[in-house]
């Protein structure tokens, strides 16, 4: 398998993920499993809870975003990709999260507006950040693991005040690298960690560890850390990319987000063969915010996007 099927089953996977989930969001474990029993069965992207059927979040949406301005500012462009997650919320998104619509509407500059959210508030380590990181996780996997966990912590940085969400999309980002290189994520996990900020470092082991299970999770999964760590456990507990996101969404609370991170990491690990043809078909991803309010990604313009973003990636 090459890094282009990689790449491609990572931002294609996010998508799905995040689509599977989205109409269970905040419901009870075991629902999806309830209604859908059996592989295979068919009829998983069903819609509801306000989504179409294979209509993509806030998830997919802003990891779009971010894509596309790396791709036309050659790089990261800190400044450019808030003005357009502020012009995203103000066109009225089906959802935004608390949290980040309080940071993009607060008139304060894109350097400052997170900080003083997290100064007021105390508690932004949200998964907001990770949700959206498949993207730039394919983007700057081939510049090494400092520049990616770097860049992980700077975009996060933009609606995220605390540093233990900053971490969380930096470890992400480097699990991601290491799958895309064919390597396995799992086993990455203990050298990922020694170059985690070290006062964060004790809380990622716990959730990525090798017995930990998202029953112990002492937060709810809306959280970066047990988001994460639910994420990995899914992964590795799984053989296989429909089984990684169906164990995501059966977990209940943040389903979309949960299997979004889940579906871009078996993305990366299995490739886009290993995506359901059934579950990428009705894919397709409105983008308030852009130039056009009227566009609409779908699956053949975001196998375009990861390959755009992987051969940026690899100059």
């Amino acid at each position: 398998m090459d890094r282009v099927e990689r790449a491609v089953g990572a931002v294609v996977g996010s998508a799905v993920g995040d689509d599977l989930g989205a109409p269970f969001e905040f419901g009870l474990a075991g629902v999806f499993s309830s209604r859908f029993p059996g592989v295979g069965t068919g009829g998983e992207m069903c819609g509801g809870g306000g989504w179409d059927p294979g209509e993509a979040t806030d998830d997919t949406q802003m990891a779009v975003h971010v894509a596309e301005s790396l791709l036309e500012r050659d790089g990261l462009d800190l400044p450019d990709v808030f003005r357009r997650f502020q012009r995203w919320a103000a066109a009225e998104p089906k959802d935004i999260g608390l949290q980040t619509e309080d940071v993009l509407t607060n008139g304060l500059p894109w350097d400052q507006a997170a900080e003083a959210h997290f100064r007021t508030n105390r508690r932004a380590a949200g998964n907001g950040a990770l949700m959206r990181a498949a993207t730039s996780g394919v983007y700057f996997a081939g510049y090494g693991r400092m520049v990616t966990m770097d860049a992980g912590r700077r975009l996060s940085a933009l609606t995220h005040g605390d540093p233990a969400a900053w971490e969380g999309t930096a470890i992400f980002h480097e699990l991601l690298r290491v799958a895309l290189d064919g390597g396995d994520p799992v086993a990455a996990i203990p050298e990922v960690l020694s170059e985690a900020a070290p006062v964060h470092r004790g809380r990622y082991a716990t959730v990525l560890a090798a017995h930990w299970t998202p029953e112990q999770a002492t937060e709810f999964n809306g959280a970066v850390w047990p988001c994460l760590g639910s994420a990995v456990w899914a992964v590795r507990t799984t053989d296989s990319y429909e089984d990684a996101v169906r164990a995501a969404v059966d977990l209940g609370g943040d389903t979309d987000t949960v299997a979004a991170v889940t579906g871009a990491l078996a993305g990366a690990v299995y490739g886009i063969a290993a995506v359901p043809t059934a579950w990428t078909e009705p894919l397709h991803v409105p983008l308030p915010g852009a130039l056009d309010p009227q566009r609409v990604l779908r699956l053949r313009d975001l196998e375009t996007l990861a390959a755009c973003l992987l051969a940026s990636s690899a100059r």
